[in-house]
């Protein structure tokens, strides 16, 4: 079955010209809130479609814990911020 999780956002253009776009998944099982900086102007369905993304690569890297096969290690993403609410 699919999880079905209704995100919404806010945006703020900074001063450096890119746009900070709070998000909030509303999840009756697991409620996340976080961040994403898009520094190009992008219209909000592409910019939840991104966020979607992310959301499931970080569950799938939380969902590879095989010790059998490693996987290496992702790096830090440093323009999305993911938080428990």
């Amino acid at each position: 079955m699919e999880a079905v999780e209704k995100i919404s956002i806010t945006t703020k253009t900074l001063a450096s010209g890119n746009c900070q776009v709070k998000f909030f998944v509303e999840d009756q099982q697991k409620p996340q809130y976080g961040y994403l900086l898009v520094t190009e102007p992008k219209p909000v369905g592409d910019i939840i479609e991104e966020i979607k993304n992310r959301l499931e690569q970080r569950r799938m890297e939380a969902m590879n814990l095989n010790p059998f096969f490693p996987v290496p290690p992702t790096s830090v993403d440093p323009d999305f911020y993911l938080f428990s609410a």
